[in-house]
């Protein structure tokens, strides 16, 4: 996580009124990156190795490998578990160098493979 990132805890926050009863989880997964000053609202999931880009901010789930960025942050594109730009072949099909795996786009999720490149 970058300097400065925020992660709000309701969704409709009012210093007067507790509301500590409707504290919703956010959920960050393994490998994710989130970049420095990004705001993330409560009860939304960040996938795997995702990338968040700096000052965005995250109104809805993150899915795996997928990169973020904006006000409010939208797809921006595929990375690698080394955090390279995966650009997918017309069967759906990535590799990154870094890593030695193979990616597959499938119904707009990424899946990765331990296979290695031939």
């Amino acid at each position: 996580m970058g300097p400065s990132c925020v992660f709000t805890n309701v969704l409709n926050p009012r210093s007067f009124v507790s509301r500590k009863s409707e504290f919703n989880d956010t959920i960050v997964k393994e490998g994710a990156s989130i970049g420095a000053n990004a705001v993330i609202l409560c009860g939304h999931l960040i996938g795997r190795y995702a990338l968040i880009g700096a000052g965005s901010v995250v109104t809805k789930d993150v899915k795996d490998f997928e990169v973020v960025v904006g006000n409010p942050a939208r797809h921006h594109g595929w990375v690698s578990r080394h955090g390279n730009k995966l650009n997918f072949n017309a069967e759906g099909r990535a590799y990154c160098p870094d890593s030695c795996c193979n990616y597959q786009l499938l119904n707009g999720r990424v899946i990765e493979s331990a296979e290695t490149k031939e």
